[in-house]
């Protein structure tokens, strides 16, 4: 049984999906400090090849993580965050959620609690 959830599954599996690599997540967090880059300055910074770097790329791009642009003969590569602010609002959601149900099973623990303690006459 799959659980329903609210618009956007399909950019937060996409986002997650590719969120699941180590490789993209590093090339993620170098756009957003750098602001933007190309795949050959994205690789000096990495252990892997250029035409990794692109691969990856086009995964970050697919899941609308990151954008690329011609500039002249280069691709710069920016990050999106719109992608990025959907799976943060699922992410908040499903934890309230279970923020509520975890204080409803404590307030029934409790009430068990009260409930079968024996009264003790003065």
């Amino acid at each position: 049984m799959t659980e329903e959830r609210p618009g956007g599954a399909e950019v937060v599996d996409s986002v997650l999906g590719a969120l699941a690599d180590p490789t993209r997540r590093q090339l993620l967090d170098l756009l957003a400090a750098q602001g933007e880059a190309t795949a050959t300055t994205l690789a000096e910074r990495l252990p892997v090849s250029r035409q990794a770097v692109v691969k990856h790329l086009a995964v970050l791009n697919a899941a609308g993580l990151v954008s690329g642009g011609r500039v002249g003969r280069e691709v710069r590569y920016a990050v999106r965050p719109a992608a990025l602010d959907t799976t943060a609002r699922w992410m908040a959601s499903l934890a309230a959620d279970w923020d509520r149900r975890l204080a409803n099973i404590k307030r029934v623990a409790e009430a068990a609690e009260r409930d079968s303690t024996p009264v003790r006459p003065d």
